[in-house]
């Protein structure tokens, strides 16, 4: 009932399965990822093979095409994802756990690929913490294999001499569509089917085309090589840095294109593809595609480093033993109906699954990651996480998502309160981004204090600096934080405010970047690309003191605080159930180069206008190490916010501050706070 067998096209996905295992487990293949495009080709061929054979032949049943997908796809999927709940359930922190939910849920209905799309893209750092995240590509396929037998069919219906002619422009335009969105949504061209159609279009084309006739073995030989080296080209000379797909999958897709149409003639360069080793591998590539990228991931995690050659070569080989257990005594018996024989039975159990799946994900993801789960000792140094800051609320604060306080409501003055609320006019506004609010509990009880009312001004991502373009945003959000700050401006004007705290994570806008990116196995022993944007700083931050001096207005400039560049809480609580005595204090060192920059400009400005400085570090830092936990108590709930106790144990930093205004002195405190 099938058509014949190709033993070449076997060879080819093990060619196509192999640079992927070793990109994802990092040894080499810059481009190994480009394997998934060649998957795509040879799906689209020989899906759109069989459908033409059995339409032909008057015999195309959907529910017999699903009920093959469903014994294809399911059982090895299911057995994946129920095994890796199991891993994640003891070896994942919550944050990470709450990410799984939701990706088995959408994994279970075949959707991973948008909800991947709409979290970051595919070669962000966090997906090292994403053990499902391959799951995207099967996504891709089970979405085109429910729409595409139903467009064929009707093709075959009511434009039967018409099907190539309609297939081939909707390929074209998927392929055009994804040359502009490459650009313009990098990570809705990588995820979504849009601009993906065309390379499963690819193979459907070439099953839809006659086969090349009167080609001589040399010829077919030829082909088939121009088609590995294309495919070759592209595993070796695309990298991360490429735009992907775009016309750079053109190298891959048509590669795999060559090498199946010439498997149709018989040559020695077919013959090789179709040899045992080769052959063995591709038969089982499915398995060792859904089990390789969840051992990286939780080996990765349990290691709590990027895998070493050695490591990687063993999750590998634990992968091929996996691949074959699960091909034998999953797929095998599945697809050969010794299990679920009859149709009926096979539908409600794989509904059964999905909905089981879908419940389990959604509750591990509206619960938070199910902390409970976790031991005693490790709750409680994870609960460190929850010690934030009051002034990171809506109420407070603008989030990233822009949820919480504006423009709008910042200008008439209806921000957060602060200090002594009965104390009458408002003399002091703090203003700033995150780190302004993680700082603000210490401003405020110094405030409360002195007797001091005060506000709250902050935006995620957004310096309190006048006409500038901040780092960690772009487009409308750059304009958001403009108005944002504008509006602030107008308020300080408007309330006669005497006392302004301009605080931000200056570092990070002077060298352009975060911490070495943050990311899950960072090491702060490695240097990260970074830029020089003090020119850009200094000018705003001179604007906007100058702008402020002259209202008559005292400055108080507040230096950043060390930045560890990992989830402090986490990391203790990995630790913690690892058994392992954790290792996170940055050197001092390492924490004065990262803020050098920004703090020369801070000292500058200061000097120059008569403004305060306060510095945080010295209270973190002895000579050696910067502290960002003490006894096992996070002073961080992540990579860079300090905690609520953290900020209100350095409230003393603030005195002098409120001291001085209210004394008259203007002189500028001395630089160490």
């Amino acid at each position: 009932m099938h058509p014949a067998y190709r033993a070449d096209i076997d060879g080819l996905r093990a060619l196509a399965i192999i640079p992927v295992l070793f990109y994802h487990a990092g040894l080499g293949f810059p481009g190994g990822f480009v394997g998934v495009d060649v998957f795509f080709v040879i799906s689209g061929y020989l899906i759109t093979r069989l459908l033409t054979v059995e339409m032909t032949e008057r015999r195309f049943s959907v529910f017999r095409f699903y009920e093959r997908r469903l014994r294809r796809i399911f059982p090895a999927l299911f057995t994946v994802l129920i095994a890796t709940t199991v891993a994640t359930w003891f070896l994942f922190m919550p944050p990470e756990f709450e990410l799984f939910g939701k990706s088995m849920a959408l994994a279970a209905v075949f959707a991973s690929n948008i909800g991947f799309w709409q979290e970051a893209g595919y070669f962000d750092t966090v997906a090292q913490f994403k053990p499902l995240l391959h799951t995207w590509s099967l996504g891709i396929e089970e979405q085109f294999y429910v729409l595409f037998p139903l467009l064929l069919a009707g093709l075959y219906r009511f434009m039967p001499t018409r099907r190539t002619l309609v297939i081939g422009f909707l390929s074209a335009s998927s392929f055009l569509f994804s040359t502009v969105w490459v650009y313009a949504a990098p990570d809705g061209a990588f995820f979504l089917l849009p601009a993906r159609f065309w390379e499963l279009g690819v193979g459907c084309l070439l099953a839809l085309a006659p086969a090349p006739s009167g080609w001589q073995s040399g010829r077919a030989a030829a082909v088939c090589t121009v088609g590995l080296v294309l495919i070759g080209t592209a595993v070796f000379g695309i990298s991360e840095r490429t735009p992907f797909p775009g016309a750079a999958a053109l190298l891959p897709c048509i590669g795999a294109a060559l090498v199946v149409m010439a498997g149709g003639t018989r040559n020695a360069a077919s013959r090789a593809l179709g040899s045992r080793p080769l052959v063995r591998v591709g038969l089982v590539s499915y398995s060792l595609y859904l089990w390789h990228w969840p051992l990286i991931v939780l080996a990765q995690y349990r290691l709590g480093h990027l895998l070493t050659t050695t490591e990687a070569a063993s999750v590998i080989a634990v992968s091929f033993a996996l691949a074959l257990m699960s091909w034998r005594y999953i797929e095998q018996p599945a697809r050969q109906r010794r299990f679920f024989a009859d149709r009926r039975a096979l539908f409600g159990a794989a509904a059964a699954m999905m909905v089981a799946a879908v419940t389990a994900g959604l509750t591990i993801q509206t619960q938070d990651g199910l902390p409970g789960r976790l031991p005693a000792a490790i709750q409680k140094i994870y609960a460190q996480k929850q010690d934030r800051s009051p002034f990171l609320r809506a109420n407070c604060f603008s989030d990233n998502s822009d949820k919480g306080v504006d423009s709008e409501s910042v200008r008439p003055g209806v921000s957060c309160p602060m200090g002594a609320q009965g104390a009458g006019q408002t003399t002091f506004l703090v203003w700033g981004d995150s780190h302004a609010a993680a700082m603000a509990p210490a401003i405020d009880r110094a405030g409360g204090r002195f007797h001091q009312r005060g506000l709250f001004v902050g935006r995620a991502g957004c310096p309190p600096l006048l006409h500038y373009d901040t780092t960690s945003s772009h487009g409308q959000k750059r304009q958001a934080c403009r108005d944002q700050n504008d509006a602030t401006m107008k308020l300080i004007k408007d309330q006669n405010i005497q006392l302004v705290f301009l605080v931000a994570r200056w570092p990070r806008e002077v060298l352009g970047a975060q911490n070495g990116a943050e990311g899950p196995f960072y090491d702060p022993t490695v240097p990260y690309a970074t830029m020089d944007r003090s020119g850009q700083v200094t000018v705003a931050l001179d604007s906007t003191v100058s702008a402020l001096a002259a209202l008559g207005i005292r400055v108080v400039l507040v230096m950043d605080v060390p930045e560890p560049g990992y989830d402090v809480p986490l990391s203790l609580a990995r630790a913690g159930l690892r058994e392992r005595a954790p290792q996170l204090n940055p050197t001092r060192v390492s924490v004065e180069a990262r803020q050098k920059l920004a703090r020369q400009i801070l000292q500058q400005v200061a000097i120059k206008w008569g403004a305060h400085l306060v510095d945080p570090t010295p209270a973190f830092c002895d000579k050696d190490f910067c502290h960002v936990e003490v006894g096992g108590v996070s002073r961080y709930t992540d990579a860079d916010h300090i905690t609520r106790s953290a900020a209100l144990n350095i409230t003393h930093l603030f005195d002098d501050s409120f001291a001085t205004v209210m004394s008259g002195d203007s002189h500028p405190m001395d630089f160490d706070g």
